[in-house]
């Protein structure tokens, strides 16, 4: 039997996403909240505000609208959902998430040039399918122009791993 267009491919419902974004964000205005009040939120005649003041209120709108968003999401948590996206699709997203989660910690233990080229030359390799020659030329290339614009020229320090500490750079 052949599959016709019209029909949708299965995939993640829009209720999960929803919910999570939602519990998330209320945990980051429950965040903002406490931390307002532990700072101070109040109006100091002729000082002005306290520096919990504007936050305080940002993390109550937080705490509203996700709240909100929570509520109803739960309401309609037996009627069908529209599709978020298709597993292909959620697939493509981790296949450029997982990688880059583990440079951002790579970064702190290795250093920005050492993950960069790691970085650099398994996304020109795994999902650019270009050749070894292309890819250790760019993969050094890139790190070693960052390392002479920033540390060279601009003197900004950008994070270093192990090896550059060995090599004293």
């Amino acid at each position: 039997m052949e599959r016709s267009e019209d029909a949708a491919e299965a995939g993640l419902s829009n209720r999960w996403p929803e919910i999570l974004v939602a519990l998330f964000l209320l945990a980051v205005g429950v965040i903002v909240v406490s931390d307002s009040m532990r700072i101070g939120t109040g109006w100091e005649e002729g000082e002005g505000p306290q520096a919990g003041y504007f936050p305080f209120y940002i993390g109550c709108i937080l705490l509203v609208s996700s709240g909100w968003i929570l509520i109803g999401a739960l309401a309609r948590i037996s009627k069908p959902q529209p599709q978020f996206a298709s597993w292909v699709e959620l697939k493509s997203v981790m296949q450029m998430l997982v990688p880059l989660s583990i440079y951002i910690v790579a970064v702190v233990y290795l250093g920005l040039y050492v993950s960069s080229f790691v970085l650099i030359a398994y996304f020109m390799k795994v999902h650019g399918k270009f050749g070894v020659i292309g890819t250790v030329l760019t993969s050094v290339g890139v790190p070693l122009a960052a390392f002479m614009l920033f540390e060279r020229w601009f003197l900004v320090p950008l994070p270093k791993g192990p090896i550059e500490q060995m090599l004293g750079l």
